[in-house]
């Protein structure tokens, strides 16, 4: 079986077919099926208004097209017995009622992704100081979308790129180099957070001082000296810093690709011999750019608003008239390698445990190949991501560039608290405040986890279920989650904490009170002997861990001997908590097209409302057996579905908080 909307949608498809001919309309093409959830219950579990969409083809009012298609589906079997009851509403709409107790039996699947292997490539910060809140939001989106195609069948490689030959790396030599700095610091990358600030301090008091940028820059490159050294020792150290600290979150990575690996070991001398054989990689003779390798755009528009901005209509430099590579024309080699299309390889050898890196010794590694490419970063990278992409089309390459994708999102800014609490000077009264690591403005990722971490500590009256470095962690994560990917957010520690709302701590609360119920329930033999006074249990800290009282996914979700005979008629909370359940699968499946991570937390959130509701409203471990026994499957088919989706978007599955 597929996912509980597309065996429909198929089933719709095949009985306009069915009726198309009876009709004798021949030829008509096949049609793509709308379905949605009505608000209400009233109106259907799924709504399609596909024959209004079809009279003029059919030749017959809508609401005629639609009977007729309704009467197509009952005699079909209404889509294998899944739908109870198929109606039909002015002025065409066909709403469809769900055999719950069908349904709860039945066995869907997603669709396979046939072993499609995804490279997904995420946080790749410079190596250059501690990470901030704002690289953050990055990592926890690009680890949610690596769990979303591994949990829709996808073969996923994570890739964390080290941007080692870069202006940031090198205005942190440059400040080790000729800035004196004295202070108190447990990291490294803490240090480098402060010199990073001052010598752009340094820059702006004397411009004259920029030159030490370039010359390192040239240093780093040519990686054989002093100063390449320094360079390296610096970025493998705060790497490490960076990588232990996403492991924090639950974050990890297959593989460290090291830019300096990629002009060393050749990458951009083989690209930079396929992007010669075509018409739009030259070296300008003339002009501010003379002696630049560019990529030219394609033609400009007409003109008009609907054209690319202006900075998008340049033509492209990737290797600078002193010789210098730009960050493009290195992305561009290390893209070929990403989809096989170069003729070389890195040589790998172990960072740590579990994760590799790139280098110029080491063994022979299966990585690379992609059938499709993921890169995760905002929105200020749009035009080189493109410019990629040109790269590739230029080279023939075009299936390869329409499987290159640009996972965009908005910037990280603090509220006025938040920036207030960290002691930055509020006095403008803005609406947010932005992160600059020129400037030193920001939060580090260690400061926002250990400020969160004593705020939970101090305010929880019970510490004993998940740690209050658990739950920050899990709260930010979500914070940085829950919003469209093209919002800019405004983050503030108080409402990421809040245990009602859209977060992620009233998420694990629901998961926590669902276990609770369970195991209370285990102990009514088999649902069926329940002691009538049994009570429903609060919704508090004291959640009870429960571990006799687990929840297994498996027994629920394949129906079987577990599945209790269903009431004859649902109480509007049971039937509400049913039908958001029957969208987690599509949910999922949309999520992993889309690679939108914020699509699974909307969905997360709306199941632990209805649960909530549910909770509220019909008292589970009291009343009649039967009763008894179907909430207590609803409520552990709820914290399974719920649990799965804790687990997509990479948050704890408490049974005590």
């Amino acid at each position: 079986m597929s996912t509980l909307s597309q065996i429909i949608k198929d089933s719709l498809e095949q009985c306009i077919q069915k009726v198309a001919g009876n009709l004798e309309i021949p030829g008509i093409t096949p049609v793509n099926v709308a379905l949605e959830q009505p608000a209400s219950a009233d109106h259907g579990d799924f709504s399609s208004n596909i024959a209004m969409q079809l009279a003029r083809t059919l030749r017959k009012a809508p609401v005629a097209i639609a009977g007729l298609i309704a009467h197509e589906l009952t005699a079909s079997g209404a889509v294998n017995g899944l739908l109870q009851r198929i109606e039909v509403a002015p002025p065409g709409f066909i709403n469809m009622y769900i055999d719950w107790a069908k349904w709860a039996s039945a066995d869907f699947t997603l669709p396979q992704a046939a072993g499609e292997k995804v490279i997904v490539e995420h946080t790749s910060v410079n190596p250059n100081k501690s990470m901030h809140i704002g690289h953050l939001r990055n990592s926890c989106i690009g680890d949610a979308l690596v769990r979303i195609l591994r949990h829709t069948g996808h073969t996923v490689e994570v890739h964390n790129y080290v941007d080692d030959l870069g202006n940031q790396l090198a205005d942190t030599v440059a400040g080790l180099l000729n800035v004196p700095l004295a202070g108190e610091h447990v990291r490294f990358g803490d240090y480098c957070w402060d010199i990073y600030a001052e010598i752009n301090k340094e820059y702006a008091q004397h411009p004259e001082t920029v030159q030490k940028r370039t010359e390192i820059l040239h240093a780093l490159e040519q990686g054989d000296g002093n100063t390449a050294w320094i360079g390296t020792l610096v970025a493998e150290k705060i790497v490490k810093e960076h990588v232990e600290e996403m492991r924090g979150f639950g974050i990890h990575y297959d593989l460290l690709v090291w830019e300096s690996s990629i002009v060393k070991e050749g990458f951009w001398a083989s690209a930079f011999d396929l992007l010669s054989q075509t018409d739009v990689f030259v070296r300008e003779t003339e002009g501010k750019l003379a002696g630049c390798w560019i990529l030219k755009q394609s033609a400009a528009g007409d003109g008009t608003a609907q054209d690319l901005e202006e900075e998008h209509q340049k033509d492209k430099v990737l290797v600078r008239s002193n010789g210098i590579l730009t960050y493009t024309a290195k992305d561009i080699a290390y893209h070929l390698w990403k989809f096989g299309l170069l003729d070389k390889d890195f040589a790998y050898s172990e960072f740590n445990s579990g994760l590799w890196t790139t280098g110029l010794t080491g063994e022979a590694r299966p990585f690379g190949q992609a059938d499709k490419v993921v890169n995760v970063i905002d929105y200020r990278q749009e035009y080189p991501q493109a410019m990629v992409k040109q790269a590739f089309q230029a080279l023939g390459y075009t299936s390869q560039a329409e499987q290159l994708h640009h996972v965009s999102y908005g910037v990280v800014s603090l509220s006025p608290a938040s920036a207030a609490g960290l002691g930055i000077d509020t006095s403008s009264a803005k609406s947010s405040y932005a992160i600059s690591g020129r400037q030193g403005i920001g939060i580090k990722v260690t400061e926002l986890v250990r400020l969160m971490e004593n705020t939970i500590e101090a305010t929880r009256s019970d510490k004993n279920g998940l740690s209050s470095r658990l739950i920050a962690t899990a709260a930010i994560r979500y914070y940085l989650l829950r919003f469209n990917l093209g919002t800019e957010i405004v983050f503030d520690f108080k409402q990421a904490m809040e245990v009602s709302g859209n977060t992620g701590v009233y998420l694990m609360y629901a998961y926590a009170r669902a276990s609770r119920v369970l195991s209370k329930g285990e102990g009514l033999a088999a649902y069926g002997h329940a002691r009538a006074d049994s009570g429903n249990g609060g919704y508090d800290s004291d959640s009870g861990n429960g571990s006799s009282g687990g929840v297994d996914g498996n027994a629920v979700c394949s129906g079987g001997s577990s599945l209790p005979p269903f009431p004859p008629q649902l109480e509007a909370a049971e039937l509400a908590l049913l039908r958001q359940l029957s969208l987690w699968q599509d949910t999922l499946y949309t999520a992993s097209r889309e690679l939108t991570p914020n699509t699974v937390c909307n969905y997360a959130h709306s199941l632990a409302s209805l649960f909530s509701n549910f909770y509220s409203a019909c008292p589970i471990l009291k009343g009649e057996p039967g009763s008894i026994a179907f909430r207590l499957w609803l409520t552990r088919r709820f914290a399974a579905t719920l649990g799965e989706a804790l687990d997509v978007l990479g948050l704890p599955k408490p049974e005590r908080m």
